[in-house]
């Protein structure tokens, strides 16, 4: 059930950087990842306010408990992860070809295995090691590729932009397990629709303090932000991505090594879509390396299912 919940996640995570890429395009990044954090605070919002209230029942699938300081200081150290990340990631995209970002983002997993490993003492076997084997070649060979198009890895900032996002995203995958596992395992157990309810709420206060006092006072000086119809999709899909992603990882025998390396499988939705309505070029040697990341997609269900 859990693997399935991660493939659903992968789908819906793909059309999120589609949306994503095309909202960024000549536009603000800060008001835009702003106007992001808040139509997904106003998804759960009401549902924060609902439990509170006593008008959603705790039996419910979407009751939000309100918790103590002590979850919501951890949720608090979520929040600046992801926001982190969130920033690095919109600001490397805005300036770098979906089909180049997509791959090098699948290849987060092997920086969460190796978290798993000494935090958690997971353990793949031979296919899931073949999987992560192969998403390493392929960064590799994605160097090349951006080398076609003057994309230098080891001297473009952007790129660094990526791959800081791609660390941070791995430890706050790493977090997500610690938060949700029990207690009893030495997790903090708890709620899974706490953690994404609370966590958006905190992204809005601070992406909200961030364009008042950064990006507004500046706003003549820089890109200027104009409305696009892709950006309350990015709310929506993110949403619906993270929700397959905690319920996956709240399945028992859930492997956060495993579940993180399916969800970059989204690159296949964003590399078709780049392709086909972005029209980017490199096309044929990015296929070779996005089919290496598929091919150890393959490699890791085989070796789930095992």
């Amino acid at each position: 059930m859990w693997l399935s919940l991660a493939f659903l996640s992968a789908a819906l995570l793909g059309f999120y950087d589609v949306f994503k890429k095309r909202s960024l395009r000549d536009n603000a990044v800060v008001p835009v990842l702003f106007v992001n954090t808040l139509l997904c605070s106003l998804i759960f919002l009401p549902l924060i306010v609902g439990s509170a209230a006593g008008w959603i029942s705790p039996d419910a699938t979407v009751y939000i408990p309100t918790g103590d300081w002590a979850a919501h200081r951890l949720i608090l150290v979520k929040s600046l992860l992801v926001l982190s990340s969130w920033l690095l990631g919109y600001v490397g995209m805005k300036h770098l070809p979906l089909t180049l970002v997509g791959p090098i983002n699948a290849t987060r997993p092997v920086m969460t295995l190796v978290g798993a490993m000494l935090v958690y003492g997971e353990r793949l076997n031979a296919w899931q090691w073949a999987g992560v084997g192969l998403a390493v070649v392929s960064f590799l060979l994605l160097s090349r590729s951006g080398r076609k198009e003057g994309i230098h890895f080891a001297h473009n900032r952007w790129i660094y932009c990526i791959v800081g996002a791609a660390v941070l995203g791995a430890a706050s995958g790493l977090y997500d397990k610690f938060l949700m596992a029990p207690v009893a395992t030495g997790g903090a157990g708890l709620d899974k629709m706490a953690v994404q309810g609370w966590y958006n709420v905190y992204q809005c206060a601070m992406m909200a303090a961030m364009t008042g006092l950064l990006w507004w006072p500046a706003r003549r000086r820089t890109t200027p932000f104009r409305w696009d119809a892709a950006i309350p999709l990015i709310s929506i899909f993110l949403t619906a991505a993270d929700l397959a992603y905690f319920y996956a990882l709240s399945q028992p025998g859930a492997m956060i090594s495993v579940v993180s390396m399916v969800r970059r499988g989204s690159v296949v939705v964003s590399f078709l879509v780049a392709a086909l309505v972005f029209r980017e070029k490199n096309l044929r040697s990015k296929a070779v390396d996005l089919a290496l990341v598929l091919l150890g997609m393959v490699c890791l269900w085989i070796g789930t299912e095992a």
